[in-house]
């Protein structure tokens, strides 16, 4: 059965699985990222170890060695990364349960190592799932239908994020630590069922070289070894680090302009908010712009939205700072979705899942670098030239335009080798 016919066919039954799929993986991702500092200083963990938190993480940016296995194992066999992601699915249901055992008290105190171990596994199990399901995505997406379905990933994660950090913090204080945990098991069993009751498509089978450390190495290379890629890959590397780099220091400016936590916090729900609805108007967008226009249009916007909050910091204009943080995630919503699907564009037949992950982890490492760096930009410049800088980045890699071209009929797999 080809893609062609799956995404005419089954595109309801295969946009509710991605769309639980990465709503599974936004749970964690707010879990660590939000939910853990927070019940960490609660527990009375110091700040230093809770800056260790962050080391759980690692499998994320480094996934793409991974990858190719997970493309390779299994392939030419019915439900190749459905499979991947059940078991993936039931692995994080399993580090969960055995969390659940232990009270919080203590894994936030004499057994910190053990969480961090298991907040490790977490992560690592989310990331090959996110492999496979990347895969997926790309392999049953086609062209005209990929707009929509990263619309659909990029909103399920951010429900899956928001879930996993505020709710979940309100859950932890109605429900107890165990009932918490027990409560995301059966999030995840849904999940599971889901994807359980959906029917892959056998791939392709093709000629199989031999898995050595050879065949490794030019999987990670081969995929950069094509015509007009070096273009591509400066767009990787720049087209979202002014957006990190710039939402970064939000917060901070918000504190020290006197915003209580709690104003924060509705400020930072209704933006969300208002950037899943961005991310889903991308979907329709992209089903009548051209690639390139969506491509650097919504980073123009991206921009845009760093010059307003330039503006907020030069002047004591307070009233300004709802709408241009709105502006600047609707804008964020509609460039990650144009982001992804050039992403699917370029991925190989059979390498759906390690191309696309590598592309995500050279985004990945840039803006996290980037990132890095804002608290001395900030500190040095001040917000208001930090967020200048912001938009310059944001608007820098516009300039690629005059020289990308995007893939034929916006399918790299038509004119890859």
């Amino acid at each position: 059965m080809s893609a062609q016919r799956v995404s005419s066919t089954g595109t309801p039954a295969l946009f509710v699985t991605l769309g639980m799929l990465y709503f599974a993986q936004g749970l964690p991702a707010g879990l660590l990222g939000k939910s853990m500092p927070a019940l960490a200083r609660d527990a009375g963990l110091s700040p230093e170890w809770i800056g260790l938190l962050a080391l759980p993480a690692l499998p994320w940016a480094l996934k793409f060695l991974w990858a190719p296995w997970v493309d390779r194992w299994g392939s030419g066999k019915p439900n190749h990364r459905k499979r991947w992601v059940l078991a993936c699915v039931f692995a994080v249901m399993l580090v969960l349960a055995i969390t659940a055992l232990f009270p919080r008290e203590w894994l936030f105190g004499p057994g910190f190592a053990l969480l961090v171990a298991l907040l490790f596994l977490l992560n690592l199990f989310s990331a090959t799932q996110d492999i496979a399901t990347d895969g997926l995505a790309t392999r049953l997406l086609t062209p005209d239908l990929r707009g929509l379905g990263n619309s659909i990933q990029v909103n399920g994660y951010k429900i899956g994020m928001i879930l996993g950090s505020g709710a979940l913090l309100i859950m932890v204080g109605r429900w107890g630590w165990q009932g918490t945990l027990a409560s995301l098991i059966v999030a995840l069993l849904l999940v599971a069922l889901v994807v359980w009751r959906f029917r892959e498509p056998r791939e392709q089978i093709k000629p199989r070289r031999p898995v050595t450390l050879r065949w490794w190495r030019r999987q990670l290379t081969l995929f950069w070894w094509r015509p007009k890629m070096a273009v591509w890959l400066v767009i990787l590397l720049g087209y979202k680090v002014g957006d990190g780099f710039g939402t970064r220091m939000i917060k901070p400016f918000l504190v020290d302009r006197q915003w209580s936590l709690e104003a924060i916090g509705r400020l930072d729900l209704v933006s969300s908010l208002v950037g899943l609805a961005g991310a889903a108007l991308a979907g329709v967008l992209m089903m009548r712009l051209s690639r390139k226009l969506a491509l650097f249009g919504f980073a123009g916007l991206q921009a845009l939205s760093f010059l307003g909050w330039w503006m907020v910091a030069s002047s004591e204009a307070d009233h300004w700072i709802w709408p241009v943080a709105l502006f600047e995630q609707f804008a964020d919503g509609l460039s990650t979705v144009a982001l992804f699907v050039l992403m699917m564009d370029y991925c190989r037949s059979g390498h759906e899942g390690s191309d696309y992950t590598m592309q995500a982890s050279v985004q990945l490492f840039a803006v996290g670098a980037f990132t890095l760096a804002s608290g001395f930009s900030a500190a040095w410049l001040g917000y208001a030239g930090h967020f200048l800088l912001a938009a310059i980045l944001c608007s820098a890699v516009i300039m690629a335009a005059f020289f990308w071209q995007a893939p034929l009929d916006g399918n790299a797999q038509k004119v890859t080798p």
